[in-house]
């Protein structure tokens, strides 16, 4: 297996993009009811632990809050020989691009890598996708919302806050210090966090199954995090890789984003949840983005799905007593202080659940001089 040293990815050190990974925004929940079959361990670096017939769980450290991506490698021995399928492949920093030379030459040494699948278009997911399928020959598999979306994120080539996102931020309520602050930082540090795309991609759909050796993994998609987040799921084998949209002890953000300012992102979360406990059994091994595999699918979605209730019933109810801006709402949905860093994504997230309410009836939005305030409908 190769994996050359020349590709220009950044050092994290002293990166000024270090911290900014969307997984900062991420809020720890109650995971009460789950069972952790490994406990607390991981993999170290170069090394693997088995999780089931057909699948493997290597970790890819990062910086920020959580500190890695979990990487699963799923058997691909289509060709008779010690094939592998890379889901997920950290940041396009040399920290991560470390990590897999480690693995090339620990765990995966003797083995070849057959395709690429990124679950969704976040860079801790899909930063190091460009650089594994040129090294080593091999195509991007993902969702063609994901795939054009990072598309056109990347390829946004604005210096500075647009107008659209300074116009937005400040009608959820930003002061003019923080809107200041805005116009000074950087502008689409995204684009910096993900190694070049390849121009063409394998596109997988819901419903797909996606054949890998003696394997078969369905594709099964859910929406809010992100525009069309694959899961992919091993009946057989009763294993579920489900990236982001569900992990064990915290919440992905779910946010309305300039791209979309007038989605319904956590309506879209909502109904995904139900989905999932439609489509998916209850006794499956979930493999997680962040965190430790677990048990416990159903009891997870359904606190899932109660505490973001809880959280626009406490909105509704506040909303109802005194009309309020989007900024007003961070004490009601967060537990921990917003600074400057995380006010873009905290502000991301009150703006979708004030929208599911807005969708719900039960508030209405006034615009007041380019500032949105929210009234409860009795």
């Amino acid at each position: 297996m190769s994996g050359g040293d020349e590709d220009h990815i950044p050092a994290a050190s002293g990166s000024p993009d270090a911290s900014l990974t969307q997984d900062d925004s991420f809020t720890a929940t109650s995971h009460a009811g789950l069972t952790y079959p490994w406990g607390d361990a991981a993999p170290g670096p170069g090394e693997t632990i088995r999780i089931a017939n057909g699948i493997s769980w290597a970790r890819i450290p990062m910086p920020g809050s959580l500190g890695h991506i979990n990487s699963w490698l799923l058997d691909d021995d289509a060709d008779g020989d010690d094939g592998v399928a890379i889901v997920d492949t950290g940041i396009c920093l040399t920290m991560c691009s470390d990590a897999w030379k480690a693995l090339y030459a620990g765990a995966l040494a003797g083995k070849r890598v057959t395709r690429v699948i990124g679950t969704h278009l976040h860079p801790d997911h899909i930063g190091l996708a460009g650089w594994i399928a040129k090294k080593q020959g091999v195509k991007l598999w993902m969702t063609r919302g994901e795939m054009l979306t990072a598309r056109a994120i990347v390829a946004d080539s604005s210096d500075s806050a647009p107008d659209e996102v300074l116009a937005q931020s400040r009608a959820a309520g930003w002061d003019d210090a923080a809107l200041e602050a805005a116009k000074a930082r950087g502008w689409n540090m995204f684009q910096r966090m993900i190694f070049p795309l390849p121009r063409s991609y394998v596109r997988i759909e819901d419903g797909d199954r996606i054949d890998l050796g003696t394997h078969q993994w369905r594709v099964v998609v859910g929406s809010g995090h992100s525009p069309e987040h694959a899961c992919l799921w091993n009946e057989k084998e009763g294993v579920l890789v489900s990236g982001d949209q569900v992990l064990p002890r915290i919440s992905s953000n779910v946010s309305v984003n300039i791209t979309e300012p007038d989605a319904d992102p956590l309506g879209e979360w909502l109904a995904s949840i139900d989905k999932l406990l439609a489509t998916l059994p209850a006794d499956v091994t979930v493999c997680p983005a962040h965190g430790e595999p677990f048990k416990g699918l159903h009891v997870r979605l359904m606190a899932l799905r109660d505490e973001h209730r809880m959280r626009l019933y406490n909105l509704a109810e506040a909303a109802a007593k005194a009309p309020m801006r989007a900024v007003d709402s961070f004490p009601l949905l967060f537990n921990r202080p917003i600074g400057e860093h995380n006010q873009g994504l905290a502000t991301g997230e009150a703006l979708a659940h004030l929208k599911r309410l807005e969708v719900e009836g039960r508030v209405r939005r006034e615009d007041r001089g380019g500032v949105w305030w929210y009234h409860g409908v009795a």
